[in-house]
């Protein structure tokens, strides 16, 4: 789904808007409409859609969308890269964060990392495996007026294999933007591979919950173990039968939103 521009933030429910959701990616922004649907019945929530290309400007674009539609402090929900975006966030701005719900983010240290395509690879058949594998590849050879659409098919092959028990969806990103995802996640992946990433966990006060699908090719181990031993308020949540987007999800759906109420409730 495509539209000739993207709006910066998208609002539900009634305000105050008390409560932001932070979509995936980098560069794929529109996947969290669903879960600011659904909360959007108790809540009012916002979506924050980022479009900038670089790291930092993602973080400051964050700060923008929030100091203009809320009140801070806020609770951020931030899923996949929006969970790591979020978590740096609200290591950088303290006093506008109240709570940080990391939903299946990826893992905080590099060790972790292999795990997550050799999952992924023996989820899907052959031959969209060797479509996975040919990405780089592809991507590199591409034109320019081609990469999104490369990307979009990437990131389609991917979300089936993270899928465990799948409810029927449609594809919520409103665009797929490669150079967003070639711009953030370079120096993403450096912030983990140094440890800096982790090291942000230092400067967040407010509490932490992390909500973990066990059947995420994201290994739940890589976001447990590394936060447990630098967040001082820090709660790890595992959904059983669950992948990496729990709203589509048969059989913790329910379980998910139920969490997730119950835990901006506290913030009220």
């Amino acid at each position: 789904m495509k539209e000739d521009s993207i709006q910066t933030v998208r609002k539900y429910g009634n305000p105050p808007f008390s409560t932001a959701v932070i979509h995936g990616g980098p560069g794929a922004p529109g996947e969290m409409a669903p879960v600011a649907k659904e909360l959007a019945k108790n809540f009012g929530i916002l979506e924050s859609l980022q479009s900038a290309n670089t790291l930092s400007g993602q973080i400051d674009e964050l700060k923008q969308q929030v100091k203009e539609n809320s009140k801070t402090p806020i609770a951020l929900i931030g899923w996949s890269w929006g969970a790591w975006l979020s978590f740096m966030f609200t290591a950088q701005n303290p006093s506008m964060v109240k709570k940080l719900i990391l939903i299946g983010s990826g893992p905080f240290e590099d060790k972790y990392v292999p795990e997550i395509m050799q999952i992924r690879l023996s989820r899907l058949s052959k031959e969209d495996g060797e479509k996975v594998s040919l990405f780089t590849q592809l991507i590199s050879n591409a034109k320019e007026d081609e990469k999104d659409k490369i990307f979009c098919q990437f990131g389609s092959l991917l979300s089936k294999a993270d899928l465990y028990n799948s409810l029927p969806h449609e594809n919520d990103i409103i665009e797929c933007q490669y150079n967003v995802y070639e711009g953030v996640w370079k120096d993403a992946k450096e912030l983990r591979s140094t440890g800096k990433l982790l090291e942000y966990g230092k400067k967040i006060t407010c509490p932490v919950v992390a909500i973990h699908g066990d059947g995420d090719p994201h290994p739940a181990k890589g976001v447990q173990e590394p936060l447990s031993k630098i967040i001082n308020d820090f709660k790890f949540i595992l959904l059983e039968n669950c992948g990496h987007k729990p709203w589509y999800e048969k059989e913790a759906r329910d379980r998910f939103y139920e969490l997730l109420r119950e835990e901006l409730i506290q913030e009220l």
